[in-house]
């Protein structure tokens, strides 16, 4: 079966490694290593510009609320905490976010990214100014919710076709501006990216075959002559008749686009793994385990980042 392309290799075993409780400084790199399979897609100062907009988005060094009520200079200490079961992404967007408010502030992290925590569960402890952890807490959640969300969402996908062979495969409906972190929290919820731009893999559409008057092996021959070495070709089929002329021109993956589980399992058939076959269009949760149980190696669903809903987490201080 073929790697989905722009996906990372994760441990050998498949599953990530004990997570221990880390406490960093501001002077750490907040990203996780290869060591836990997702890699964090941000190096240190694309961290630090793209949280410094979003605190700037937000006035946060003016929060005039805070600036105003907050008198004390004593240190608060803060837990963020899981509100419903899901799945962690985005810790180390909201380290980054209280550390620029407060250059001494401490963070234990009791939940990293990719890691399944139940209600009521901690993901960081925070001892810093109060004011800096109240002008932060916004930015910081609105990362980690949005990400946790997206990783939560995917988790369920991939849990509802385990033991199947099939993979679940995010698309390119993302966020403008957001599509390596959000396809950072779909591997971090345990599936698997597809490309992550239109230059890395080829993906001939309907549109696509109707510019050269239908003609699949023009099209995947063209393809072949200008993309990356390397790169695969998929053609994307809503017909069996077109399956045949796709697995006759070469294809290295044919995707089946919102076909019936009768027309899967038959297209499966018909191309006996001389190809990757991805099954797209009209899956739900309710009905990707039978799409998967076709015998389809992939499964793209593009919810799992247009569609995905918060996860609900919150910022509690102690005595409050």
């Amino acid at each position: 079966m073929t790697t989905p392309p722009q996906e990372p290799e994760r441990r050998a075993t498949g599953e990530f490694p004990a997570l221990r409780r880390r406490t960093i400084t501001p002077l750490s790199t907040p990203a996780l290593s290869e060591d836990f399979g997702i890699a964090f897609p941000l190096d240190g100062k694309e961290t630090r510009t793209l949280v410094r907009a979003a605190l700037d988005e937000d006035d946060a060094f003016n929060d005039v609320t805070t600036i105003a009520t907050v008198l004390s200079d004593r240190r608060a200490r803060a837990t963020l905490v899981a509100r419903a079961d899901g799945v962690i992404a985005g810790v180390p967007l909201a380290v980054e976010a209280l550390c620029q408010l407060d250059a001494k502030i401490t963070v234990r992290i009791d939940a990293e990214d990719g890691e399944r925590v139940r209600r009521g569960a901690p993901v960081l402890f925070v001892t810093g100014d109060p004011r800096a952890l109240l002008s932060a807490e916004r930015v910081a959640l609105n990362f980690m919710q949005r990400l946790s969300g997206i990783a939560t969402l995917t988790s369920k996908f991939v849990d509802a076709v385990a033991g199947t062979g099939a993979q679940i495969l995010d698309t390119r409906k993302t966020t403008p501006g957001w599509r390596r972190l959000e396809k950072y929290a779909v591997r971090a919820g345990g599936g698997k990216n597809h490309r992550m731009n239109l230059s890395s893999s080829v993906l001939i559409k309907d549109n696509h075959l109707a510019a050269v008057d239908g003609d699949v092996q023009l099209a995947i021959t063209r393809a072949r002559e200008i993309a990356p070495p390397g790169a695969k070709v998929e053609v994307e089929c809503d017909r069996i008749e077109q399956v045949e002329r796709a697995l006759g021109a070469g294809a290295d993956i044919i995707l089946l686009d919102n076909m019936s589980l009768d027309e899967m399992r038959a297209c499966v058939k018909l191309v006996a793994r001389k190809a990757t076959i991805e099954a797209s269009g009209g899956v739900t949760r309710d009905r990707v385990r039978a799409i998967a149980e076709t015998g389809v190696d992939w499964i793209s669903v593009g919810a799992l980042t247009h569609s995905a809903p918060a996860l609900d987490l919150g910022l509690d201080f102690e005595g409050t």
